[in-house]
């Protein structure tokens, strides 16, 4: 799904072309996923071998707290560079970025 900062329009650049406000953390969130990823096959793993249930949700948990703190960095990152920038340069796209910050607080939170 399309992003209101994915969009590449006649007079903007592509969208890899444009930096992205974690771009200063991507590899700390990058080392995060990788490691959520290791942790999801290893509860995979726990399943299959039909470990005690607690073990594995304790694994669960621990997954989870990876990725929202993943989400947390993404957020900080966005408010920090995105957001600030857009509402600095221009009230339309201030708000616009405001707005688009507040779907992902929603999503993010599950309001």
């Amino acid at each position: 799904m399309a992003t209101i900062g994915d969009r590449a329009d006649a007079t903007g650049p592509a969208p890899s072309a444009i930096p992205r406000g974690y771009a200063g953390h991507k590899d700390d969130h990058l080392s995060r996923l990788h490691k959520a990823e290791g942790q999801v096959r290893g509860i995979t793993r726990m399943v299959g071998e039909d470990r005690y249930c607690i073990d594995v949700l304790t694994q669960i948990s621990a997954v989870t707290h990876a990725l929202r703190e993943v989400a947390l960095g993404l957020l900080d990152d966005h408010i920090r560079h995105c957001v600030h920038d857009a509402v600095r340069a221009d009230d339309a796209e201030g708000d616009a970025k405001l707005d688009e910050l507040t779907l992902a607080l929603r999503r993010t939170l599950r309001l």
